[in-house]
């Protein structure tokens, strides 16, 4: 009897690696099953839930050209039973220190116009720009920034 994708079957557990257990199937074949079809939940270690000589209920999710059956015991637990998987969002947690924004705050931009908060951002923008290049300059030890590093070239 061959063993066919999509079958649930009993096994045994023959032996367990870091990544896997292989499972001895009703036709004395053998399959694995990875340590990311065991449980819905993450697994440090593999023998936290599994042991060897253990019976099992698998299901045959793949069998590859050579021959190797691919095993799932997660896939094989009815749905009632399967736990589903957690979809949680945790939310950021609030720092001790306020937030590092210097913009516009909204009631002031409200009541401006769309000319009016352009040439302020306009104005902050260079004022920023300004002092970057003050700071750049000031640390390469020159007045003038300059691109390259290297000697200037005449062209």
């Amino acid at each position: 009897m061959a063993v066919e994708i999509g079958e649930i079957l009993d096994g045994k557990v023959t032996g367990i690696t870091n990544f896997g257990a292989f499972v001895e199937l009703p036709d004395k074949s053998t399959g694995m099953v990875h340590i990311s079809e065991v449980s819905n939940t993450y697994i440090k270690d593999i023998h936290e839930k599994l042991s060897e000589n253990q019976e099992v209920k698998v299901k045959v999710i793949d069998i590859n050209e050579k021959g190797k059956i691919a095993l799932s015991i997660k896939k094989a637990l009815p749905p009632e039973e399967a736990p589903a998987p957690k979809k949680t969002y945790d939310k950021p947690k609030k720092s001790s220190q306020p937030p590092v924004w210097n913009g516009t705050p909204k009631n002031e931009s409200e009541n401006m116009s769309f000319e009016d908060m352009l040439a302020r951002f306009k104005t902050r923008s260079d004022e920023r720009m300004s002092d970057l290049k003050k700071n750049t300059a000031a640390k390469r030890g020159s007045s003038t920034p300059r691109r390259g590093g290297g000697t200037q070239r005449g062209f």
